[in-house]
């Protein structure tokens, strides 16, 4: 039986608090730039997935059933408001174990110059069954690499050779279009359910607005607890 909302761990703690405070500060002002930046999207084919929010091929991290609350997040490897998100997002990941499904979904910015590089990257390494530990790296990396205006295609070649992948593999799943083909379904279907900015977070296929800290927590204990 899942413990009570009210029995739960409360996130973050002072440092993380200042931490995200600032995150969720720039994730509205990115959301605010993206809207105005991204194009309508044009119709994607429907693939509906077993877990609400997801298509058949979506990357789930965390899988509790599917009578379990679902929190998909849509983001970009090379967003700074994903990466300041994403040792939060593990804390939440390790407190609600067994309690929810978690999914990652691709929202490359377009204004962001590696973040396509990224992703496309990320997928390839998911081919070999790799997307977590290429996901980590990603962001344990980003301040290396983010915001530059060069590729960065070969850095991200040595973080498969580091994780000992199929390079032969990892260098034709980059060179197919159907890679890229892949991270670009996320994004059309993101922009049809309304994202904007990244990150942006779903629950049971509803999405989030995240005003306060608590916000995600506060939305999983009460889904739990339904």
């Amino acid at each position: 039986m899942n413990a009570p909302a009210s029995t739960r761990k409360k996130l973050p703690t002072p440092v993380k608090a200042t931490v995200i405070s600032i995150a969720v500060v720039v994730v509205l002002v990115i959301a605010a730039i993206v809207y105005v930046n991204v194009t309508r999207p044009a119709p994607v084919t429907p693939d509906d997935g077993a877990l609400p929010g997801t298509r058949s091929d979506s990357h789930v991290l965390d899988e509790a059933g599917a009578d379990a609350p679902t929190l998909v997040e849509f983001l970009d490897f090379e967003c700074e408001a994903c990466g300041a998100f994403y040792p939060y997002i593990e804390e939440i990941r390790e407190q609600y174990a067994g309690d929810i499904n978690y999914v990652v979904r691709y929202f490359p910015i377009p204004n962001h110059y590696n973040s396509m590089h990224a992703a496309v990257a990320v997928e390839a390494a998911a081919q070999q069954g790799r997307f977590e530990e290429m996901y980590d790296r990603m962001f344990e990396t980003q301040i290396e690499w983010g915001e530059g205006q060069s590729s960065e295609a070969a850095r991200f070649r040595g973080y498969a050779e580091e994780l000992g992948l199929d390079m032969d593999a990892y260098d034709a799943a980059v060179a197919d279009p159907q890679t890229q083909a892949r991270v670009e379904e996320d994004f059309l279907e993101g922009q049809e359910m309304g994202v904007t900015g990244t990150p942006t977070f779903f629950l049971d296929g509803v999405k989030l607005e995240l005003t306060s800290l608590t916000d995600l927590t506060d939305a999983l204990d009460r889904a739990i607890a339904d």
